[in-house]
């Protein structure tokens, strides 16, 4: 019985990580698609190729902070992580419906918060766990953006003698290059946060006597990703790539460099940093050096509120979805 449950609840955190790849893929390939760069199909096989080589490039110190850093391990059981990973997985499809491109890891922190209080009270929360995750909230769109905004001035101050016509062949063929690092940076932190799930069952479950990552949780949750990416969440896409603002390729390398950079330290840090919002916070710093009317503000105040309401709503899911397991008594 035991072996069963902890099958069921890593097939459960894959399916998370299948949704969070899909959800995300906007993250992703939104801009160099946008651009024209690569057509739909290119950009997702390109996008998922580099979420699973990131597999061989960054460490678990993200897959810790979220399995051991912010919830006291003696409140997790079986029925907190099952109500966490729903708590999720429910938020992730409703914003998905709707198009909006809410955090994936915001919405995991959230419902496996939520599902940790239901079952133990506030003090299943590590204060100290939280409080770089809850900074880089602001920061990760703040920083995208800035990064964003100086990158495309100081490209724009480069290549201000260059033809229209020189200046889109360059940077299709960068952009190429900026697509690739974003998606390592974006496999790098969300694949690392299911892995932090997968090690808290097994280790929950007595299998594991330290909080340590194997390799095959690592491989699972990146091939998992990357297969989610493979499928495309179209809806976000189109949301991202086009509502916010339009773009060029000059303005989609910048946006996925500054986002790459953004992750890249957040990822080095042990932080869980939405993907999310550090490219939404990206393409709006790229639209701003035209004009502030360049960017759609409207739809980025609706992003804004479904980034607010992320990590409650997806923790009342948890929560709710706890409650019921426990009802129908499980532990």
């Amino acid at each position: 019985m035991l072996l069963l449950t902890v099958v069921a609840l890593i097939t459960v955190a894959l399916a998370f990580d299948y949704i969070n790849g899909f959800h995300d893929a906007a993250n992703s390939i939104a801009t160099v698609v946008s651009t024209r760069v690569l057509s739909p199909g290119q950009a997702v096989i390109w996008a998922a190729a580099f979420n699973f080589i990131a597999a061989f490039t960054f460490g678990t110190a993200v897959a810790k902070t979220i399995g051991k850093g912010m919830i006291e391990l003696s409140a997790v059981t079986f029925g907190v992580i099952f109500g966490g990973l729903m708590g999720a997985i429910i938020w992730d499809l409703i914003t998905w419906y709707f198009g909006l491109p809410t955090s994936s890891s915001h919405a995991l922190i959230g419902g496996y918060a939520g599902a940790a209080v239901a079952n133990y009270g506030p003090d299943a929360i590590i204060s100290s766990g939280w409080t770089k995750t809850l900074i880089y909230i602001v920061i990760a769109p703040l920083l995208g953006m800035v990064l964003a905004f100086l990158i495309s001035v100081l490209t724009l101050h480069v290549f201000r003698r260059a033809t229209p016509r020189r200046v889109d062949r360059v940077f299709r063929k960068l952009q190429l290059v900026s697509a690739a690092a974003y998606s390592l940076g974006h496999g790098g932190n969300d694949a690392q946060k299911t892995m932090g799930i997968i090690a808290g069952v097994l280790f929950t479950a007595g299998y594991i006597k330290t909080f340590d990552i194997s390799l095959w949780v690592i491989l699972a949750a990146h091939a998992a990703i990357a297969l989610g990416t493979l499928s495309g969440g179209w809806r976000i896409i189109h949301t991202m790539g086009s509502k916010i603002t339009r773009l060029q390729p000059v303005g989609g390398f910048a946006a996925e460099t500054a986002g790459a950079i953004t992750l890249f330290m957040a990822t080095s840090f042990g932080v869980p940093v939405s993907t999310t919002h550090t490219i939404t916070g990206a393409i709006v710093g790229v639209g701003a050096t035209r004009r502030l009317s360049a960017v759609r503000w409207g739809i980025a105040g609706r992003i804004v509120w479904a980034w607010v309401l992320t990590i409650p709503m997806s923790g009342l899911i948890g929560a709710i979805v706890f409650w019921i397991w426990r009802a129908c008594g499980g532990r």
